[in-house]
């Protein structure tokens, strides 16, 4: 430990008030009398004078320990180090020109310290308190309290908590109810892991943490409420990664007496209304609107990227008949043309092959167009008339550089989707701080579960099919399409929803197609169906993930870095050691015993 550190006593506040923030002060405070409080982000010793840069969460504010103000402030000032909280009074007073800086609001001034108090002491921080250190994420969430103060972080966080504050003004102003629905609750087969709870009082049964607050925002409907609105917890047992959080934030919303377009108009002018609060940027409306089927085609994923141009060309007719064996006999064959993109090397297009690895994709066969020849070792299998036929379809020229998956639709679509993003990156064909919103609507109402050899809901099991599609649910259920809506930005889904199946009829047609007889359904969704034979009206809905928007707004590469205490992506909590064992007397209390590796554990 630092000796200098116990050199000057800690003092109690006392009576002194904070008058001004750290970053409020300016030249039209000159000799103005105030107190600032904070902590030590930097100590400057420059031999007759002590520099302090005084930080609080908006900011930075030069204090100068002289003689000239007060000899024994100085001399006790030479303890200070970084992260020591103080409190300081001084005069406000113009910098000398030679030590302005511009890049500060408050750096035309600095305060002349007359009287100060160390309210408390710091270790040294594991990493420097500022946004231009190198540190890694493990460690930035073990200290994750000491993260939070580098600037960046503060401005998340407050970002976080004044969109909160602006979606909830607009909803308010727009008749929506804000009511809370409950965080212990059953267990439904709707998608994802359930996070169960024992109950003690109820030895044997379990309570889950809500997925979301779809059913309780049905039966508010079935309620009367007409508009509803919550910013919720929501919990998933789910793999993680980048953008998922075993327990994240939605801005949930249901309405009735409505159709898509109702729905989508309200969150049109939500999110509007928010990026010009929040970011003064103005989103055009309506927003763009895209069929799956076409998002598929042209981009390869449901939630595309459509600020820059590129899309994929589905060839699988023009290299039928190649010599190509992997075209030849491919159930789809798509395309990806990259104008002036033959200047890439060898070893980027082998990085690109490794990376489409991930999606389950077996090469990355690509063709450099020069003037005069097609370079790529496929080239020799591609007769004149495919050549020909290609260069039609993909409008090719000469220094262009052309990707291609042949494969099942999946790998084909996602392989050269993430490929597209990866090469708009490279490239620089994505546009820096714009941002194009989208509806993705028409989606398949049911998708095929290969392991279980079901039709699963591809949103969830309350959705409406469109209308005159209910009667293929039994015979044709792959070709139902969904009442369903999803709101991309920037090629992140920020927010789904749909009409739901408001009558008990429609809605036990849904749970046949799943599988779900009506045993089962009464079982685990009685009150819903009980809730629907009492004149519920027509409604729907849709939920925005808050954790998403506010990272895309804030220009974050996680959200991890706009939540306060995140989880890693093993859904544990470094700081707290969370999750953590409990003692044998709290699971005797819950009739719970654990087994590890064939044995029963008692602790």
């Amino acid at each position: 430990m630092d000796e200098t550190r116990n050199k000057i006593p800690i003092k109690p506040l006392g009576w002194w008030v904070r008058s001004h923030g750290c970053n409020e002060l300016h030249l039209e405070h000159i000799e103005l009398e105030v107190c600032l409080m904070g902590w030590v982000q930097y100590r400057r010793d420059h031999g007759g004078l002590i520099f302090i840069d005084l930080r609080d969460r908006d900011g930075l504010t030069q204090v100068v320990f002289s003689p000239e103000v007060n000899v024994e402030a100085l001399k006790e000032a030479h303890a200070l180090r970084s992260e020591y909280v103080i409190a300081v009074k001084g005069m406000v007073r113009e910098r000398p020109k030679d030590m302005i800086n511009p890049s500060l609001k408050t750096g035309h001034i600095e305060v002349a310290v007359k009287e100060f108090r160390l309210l408390n002491r710091s270790e040294t921080p594991p990493f420097l308190i500022e946004d231009r250190v190198e540190v890694t994420e493990n460690l930035r969430l073990k200290y994750r309290n000491l993260d939070l103060r580098r600037p960046s972080m503060s401005r998340n966080i407050r970002m976080r908590s004044q969109a909160v504050h602006a979606l909830r003004n607009f909803l308010h102003e727009s008749g929506f109810v804000e009511v809370e629905t409950p965080f212990l609750t059953r267990s439904t087969p709707e998608g994802a892991r359930d996070f169960l709870v024992p109950s003690r009082q109820n030895p044997g049964y379990f309570y889950a943490l809500p997925q979301s607050s779809q059913l309780f925002k049905q039966l508010l409907m079935c309620a009367g409420v007409d508009k509803y609105y919550q910013v919720v917890k929501c919990f998933r047992d789910e793999d993680l990664r980048a953008d998922r959080q075993p327990e994240f934030t939605q801005v949930d919303l249901e309405m009735s007496f409505v159709e898509e377009g109702g729905v989508m108009s309200v969150s049109e002018n939500m999110i509007a209304a928010l990026f010009r609060e929040i970011s003064g940027i103005e989103l055009e409306t309506p927003f763009m609107r895209l069929n799956y089927d076409q998002a598929i085609a042209d981009y390869g994923l449901d939630r595309p990227d459509v600020r820059f141009k590129l899309k994929l060309k589905d060839v699988t007719e023009v290299v039928r008949g190649s010599g190509f064996n992997l075209f030849a006999n491919a159930q789809l064959v798509k395309a990806l043309r990259v104008p002036g993109g033959s200047e890439l090397s060898r070893k980027e297009i082998d990085d690109y092959t490794n990376f489409v690895g991930i999606y389950g994709a077996k090469g990355l066969a690509w063709i450099k167009i020069k003037d005069n020849e097609w370079q790529s070792p496929i080239a020799k299998f591609l007769s004149d008339e495919e050549r020909a036929g290609l260069s039609s379809v993909l409008g090719l020229e000469p220094g262009d550089i052309v990707f291609f998956q042949a494969a099942s639709p999946d790998i084909v679509n996602n392989a050269l989707g993430y490929l597209r993003i990866k090469l708009g990156e490279r490239f620089g064909l994505i546009p820096e701080n714009t941002f194009a919103p989208l509806w993705i609507m028409d989606f398949p109402l049911l998708e095929w579960d290969e392991e279980e050899k079901r039709w699963t809901a591809r949103h969830h099991p309350f959705t409406a099919p469109k209308d005159g599609h209910l009667d293929l649910l039994e015979h044709e259920p792959g070709l139902v399409l969904a009442r369903a809506y999803d709101l991309v930005i920037n090629g992140y889904e920020i927010g789904g929803g749909s009409i739901r199946n408001h009558t008990r009829e429609d809605q036990e047609k849904m749970f046949a197609a799943l599988g779900i007889d009506n045993e089962q359904a009464g079982n685990e969704f009685g009150f819903l169906l009980q809730a629907l034979d009492y004149g519920a009206p027509p409604h729907g809905g849709i939920a925005f993930g808050l954790d998403r928007l506010i990272m895309l707004m804030a220009g974050a590469s996680s959200i991890r870095d706009v939540i306060a205490f995140p989880k890693t992506q093993k859904a544990a909590c470094l700081m707290t050691d969370a999750p953590a064992t409990v003692t044998g007397k709290q699971l005797r209390e819950l009739g719970i015993r654990l087994r590890e590796q064939g044995k029963i554990l008692d602790n």
